[in-house]
């Protein structure tokens, strides 16, 4: 019953966040980032829980997969590409006069939902 409500979890958080993510990057909109971001948070949440589960569920499987030499290739390229975005992203900070008045602006408009 448990792996049933993980599967069932992890597909309606994946569903959540692509739909939500994708509309972000489609309508470039700062307002409509931040009117999207609890349902893209929330259900990024449940997606890390959910995760967690399958993991439990399928760790022997997944760790047979890399084994296999290219797998476990194309894994490392996929780490090595997410740590330099952050990279990326994080030394490509906004200037303050800017981040400000949007984080103060950005959180009164999720305090009057």
């Amino acid at each position: 019953m448990y792996r049933k409500i993980v599967a069932v979890a992890l597909f309606v958080s994946f569903i959540a966040m692509a739909t939500s993510g994708l509309m972000m990057f489609f309508i470039e909109k700062p307002s409509f980032t931040i009117q999207m971001h609890p349902v893209h948070k929330l259900f990024g949440l449940v997606m890390i829980l959910s995760v967690i589960g399958h993991l439990s569920f399928n760790l022997k499987s997944i760790v047979s997969y890399v084994k296999n030499r290219s797998v476990a290739i194309f894994g490392g390229v996929m780490v090595c590409l997410l740590v330099m975005l952050y990279g990326v992203a994080l030394n490509n900070a906004v200037p303050s006069e800017i981040a400000i008045p949007m984080d103060k602006l950005a959180a009164q408009a999720e305090s009057s939902e």
